[in-house]
């Protein structure tokens, strides 16, 4: 089960960056907040779908769970705006690099703390020297 988790997760990097190329063109012609708003409304039109059809849960219960994890709308918002704004200038490549480095970046501090629910794993030498890593990748694709 392992390696098809890292399988999805390579999935979803690939798609990800086609996206990031996709929006960045839309945004250039329709406008960046206007692609970010077409994401989100074709994307919820589709999951309606799906959750009408396949869903398990039950949507109301959303009012019950904590306030915090709300938040997801808002910063799923702000990534893909971030990318609809970046891919014009920097590229794909390079946005999409930063874009890891920060997901890396804000993991390390996360699980360090165990914050918001996560599983605790401390900062080491390795995590650190993999950053580093990713920041000298990004220099070099630059």
């Amino acid at each position: 089960m392992r390696y098809i988790a890292y399988i999805f997760a390579l999935l979803g990097g690939a798609a990800l960056s086609f996206e990031g190329a996709i929006y960045g063109e839309l945004g250039e012609n329709v406008g960046q907040l206007e692609a970010t708003f077409y994401n989100f409304a074709v994307g919820s039109l589709i999951l309606g779908l799906l959750w009408l059809f396949f869903g398990k849960g039950k949507l109301s219960h959303t009012v019950k769970a904590p306030k915090w994890t709300l938040l997801g709308g808002i910063l799923g918002v702000t990534y893909l705006l971030a990318i609809v704004i970046s891919v014009p200038f920097v590229g794909v490549g390079i946005t999409m690099v930063a874009v890891i480095i920060g997901q890396m970046l804000m993991s390390m501090v996360i699980e360090h703390f165990g914050w918001l629910g996560s599983k605790t794993a401390k900062i080491n030498k390795e995590k650190v020297l993999a950053v580093l890593s990713m920041v000298i990748a990004l220099i070099l694709i630059n």
